[in-house]
């Protein structure tokens, strides 16, 4: 289930991700198998060979890539999500979801 994010926000990222850009959307998340994780950043971009890469270079394994039509993304969460987002310099998700 995810919440914490309006339409706008939503709208910009899939706008950024059909544009082949590598786009950042962070929003609240409940899983039951992640109890202890309350967050995820989807990473989107329409071009695969370029999120794919994106993948490589940071180290995360591009076959867990959402290969949804419209809007692939890979799901970060945990402590490397933190991590990619002060890397990719995403201060204001870091900020709004506290993970700094």
């Amino acid at each position: 289930m995810a919440f914490g994010i309006n339409r706008e926000e939503l709208t910009r990222w899939k706008k950024a991700v059909s544009a082949g850009e590598i786009a950042f959307l962070t929003h609240y998340w409940l899983d039951p198998r992640f109890p202890s994780i309350t967050t995820v950043t989807k990473v989107g971009c329409s071009d695969l060979t370029t999120l794919k890469h994106w993948c490589e270079k940071n180290g995360l394994p591009a076959q867990y890539i959402h290969n949804r039509s419209s809007f692939p993304h890979f799901d970060l969460i945990g402590p490397r999500q933190a991590e990619i987002l002060r890397q990719e310099g995403q201060w204001d998700q870091l900020e709004r979801f506290k993970m700094l």
